[in-house]
């Protein structure tokens, strides 16, 4: 029996996520036409969005749907040239920053040094890493931010931050965020830009003038409305308290691991955290082969945050964070979900552990 054990690179779509998406898909209408079939597939539209917005606590009108959180990231940094991000950032907003990047300190959080961002148009600093599961103060460097002179917009990435903690807009001090829906259930490829009320944002892409102007395209309509539905059963979820379980799973599964060896890093367990997120170094003991050794014993796991097609290398994170070549390319991540059994943790585990042990006679 396979155990699904890599749900911060995707979750599996929720069920009331593919309900909404199949009657979407039995709408024949424009959401931008005005008869009656438009009328109803552009109300399926706008109740998505007031789902979304329910999600991290804005306004429907300041959620603007997009291809995911990578496009996302594009349309909120096009308001500005100078951008400076985290050292631990997800590559979808590295890849807009300059060289100099905001530090972090050994558990992974942003170090409160904000010198580097004078003058700077957009500061970056996710909500909780998708590696480490490692969370920031996010209104602490908004706060910095506010009193500069430059006064710099502030992106939040919270991808892996909304649908499994309590995140607000309100309480994160955010200009922009990030939301993905096939991080918490929903369907892969739609994503949102949360801005915040009175920021203009230019269309990126141009032509019909959907998203009130800010996005131009034939929404993606059954996409939408799986969005939508999952983000409501997310934060209804959270409401109820069902991560903390998860959160004692996780714990089980590190204590488990570090029992089995006493070389095994449990990477930022001394820090704020997701509840589901384990990233786990093995000095020598390559993730990617770790990787397929558990794949093959079926569980699916990850090494680094698995968003670029066919990557496979040393954890830029965990070199932000003070670790070594060796060390970094070691790691692996175990991402449970709601789904995720004690029995699973403790098959991995005995599995993992098994694995480990023929590694350290080979390595002796």
């Amino acid at each position: 029996m396979r155990a699904y054990l890599d749900h911060n690179a995707t979750t599996p779509l929720r069920a009331e996520a593919r309900a909404a998406m199949l009657a979407a898909m039995d709408l024949p209408g424009n959401p931008s036409s005005v008869h009656a079939e438009g009328r109803a597939a552009k109300a399926m539209v706008e109740r998505a969005r007031t789902q979304v917005a329910g999600l991290v606590g804005c306004d429907p009108v300041d959620v603007i749907f997009t291809s995911g959180a990578t496009e996302a990231a594009a349309l909120a940094v096009s308001l500005g040239t100078r951008v400076v991000t985290s050292a631990v950032e997800h590559d979808a907003v590295l890849s807009w920053g300059q060289a100099d990047r905001l530090g972090v300190d050994a558990k992974g959080i942003w170090d409160g040094d904000l010198s580097i961002a004078e003058g700077a148009d957009v500061v970056a600093l996710q909500a909780a890493n998708s590696e480490t599961g490692v969370l920031q103060q996010t209104m602490t460097l908004a706060q910095q931010c506010w009193a500069m002179e430059s006064t710099p917009y502030v992106l939040v990435d919270a991808v892996q931050a909304v649908g499994k903690t309590s995140f607000k807009m309100a309480t994160s001090g955010a200009d922009f965020i990030l939301v993905s829906a096939h991080k918490l259930g929903g369907p892969k490829g739609i994503g949102a830009l949360i801005v915040k009320r009175g920021i203009d944002v230019a269309a990126q892409l141009r032509g019909g003038g959907q998203e009130m102007g800010r996005r131009s395209g034939t929404e993606n309509i059954p996409g939408i409305a799986g969005f939508g539905a999952a983000a409501e059963a997310a934060a209804a979820d959270v409401a109820a308290g069902r991560w903390e379980e998860v959160a004692q799973l996780r714990d089980l599964l590190e204590v488990t691991l570090a029992d089995a060896s006493k070389l095994t890093i449990s990477v930022g367990k001394d820090a704020p955290r997701l509840p589901n997120t384990s990233c786990i170094i093995s000095p020598g003991w390559k993730g990617e082969t770790q990787v397929m050794q558990m794949d093959l014993a079926g569980f699916a796991i990850s090494a680094g945050s698995a968003c670029s097609s066919g990557k496979v290398r040393a954890s830029a994170v965990l070199r932000a964070m003070g670790f070594d070549e060796t060390q970094a390319a070691s790691a692996i991540r175990v991402s449970l979900g709601l789904q995720t059994t004690r029995e699973d943790v403790l098959r991995f585990a005995t599995s993992w552990t098994a694995k480990m042990k023929k590694h350290e006679t080979r390595a002796a």
